[in-house]
């Protein structure tokens, strides 16, 4: 065990943290996004798991990464919208949709890898392409701070942008701010003029760009080829990293570099013959306390002042 905690905090450990919290960096911005609008959604499993599959299929036959990212974020957007559509418009349960894509996104990816490539397991026989690594000139000849900060996949840096962009889009731009009139009071933004549902709408697609970027990332840069049910359940933990950063992008990133601490932690562990269970629980289980631990002073004032 003293051998574990001696990696830990090591540059090939830090930038495994980067690396690891970068899907769901995407989810929770994605998720911060469509709460901004007042819209639940937990499609997000989904709609990862059909972007990460289309990413694979369109590298392969097109023999380019801008067609595995075209068709990537086609069927991302595809199930986003069918999502936005049953809610808007048809307004059906949020909760029942979203469990319905996740399904679909879980079987359907499963039945177009076996459709293709005979297998229900991996889409190596594809031979997919990945997003490129960037090595950031003079960060990169930096002792230990190269090792964190340089050489990783092109996405992580786009993630870890998305969360000033997603900041002032949110805050300083007049579609952001229409966003955040609609989820806060939908009637008085109804009654300046703004179309409620058509702004949802909007927002949704956003979220749907993001998620769906997150499963690109993992079949074209984390892994470079797409597995069943590559997602593992980082749909669900963005959604709840998003919660507990309290609809703020930057507090909201913090919670996933801790999500990735614990990620990676996990992963190390297993190279000290500790269960491979280990690793699994171990991000979720940083959901659960964290969970907890933002909502003690909630019921503490709750109790304080009852009234």
């Amino acid at each position: 065990m003293s051998d574990l905690f001696s990696l830990i905090f090591t540059a090939d450990f830090l930038g495994s943290v980067i690396r690891m919290s970068t899907p769901i960096l995407f989810v929770a911005l994605a998720a911060l996004v469509g709460s901004k609008a007042d819209v639940l959604c937990i499609a997000y499993e989904g709609i990862m798991l059909f972007a990460a599959f289309g990413g694979v299929v369109g590298s392969a036959y097109t023999g380019t990464i801008a067609g595995g990212l075209f068709l990537g974020l086609l069927l991302g957007m595809l199930l986003i919208g069918i999502f936005a559509y049953f809610v808007l418009y048809l307004h059906t349960k949020p909760l029942l949709i979203g469990l319905a894509l996740n399904i679909l996104g879980s079987a359907g990816t499963v039945f177009g890898l076996y459709m293709l490539t005979g297998s229900k397991a991996n889409s190596t026989k594809l031979g997919s392409l990945t997003f490129p690594e960037l090595h950031i000139p003079l960060i990169k000849d930096i002792p230990v701070l190269g090792t964190v900060l340089s050489g990783h996949n092109v996405l992580t840096y786009v993630a870890f942008l998305s969360i000033i962009l997603v900041q002032v889009f949110i805050y300083k731009t007049g579609l952001g701010l229409r966003i955040r009139a609609v989820g806060e009071s939908p009637k008085a933004a109804s009654s300046l003029g703004i179309d409620v549902n058509k702004t949802k709408f909007i927002a949704l697609l956003i979220s749907g760009v993001l998620a769906s970027l997150g499963g690109i990332f993992l079949s074209m840069a984390y892994l470079p080829y797409f597995t069943r049910d590559m997602t593992a359940g980082r749909g669900f933990i963005g959604i709840a990293a998003q919660s507990l950063g309290a609809g703020k992008p930057i507090l909201t990133g913090i919670w996933i570099l801790i999500f990735g601490f614990a990620d990676a932690i996990g992963n190390l562990a297993q190279s000290f013959r500790l269960p491979s269970q280990f690793a699994q629980m171990a991000p979720y289980l940083t959901t659960l306390i964290g969970l907890v631990l933002i909502n003690i002073p909630r019921d503490k004032k709750k109790t304080d002042n009852p009234l």
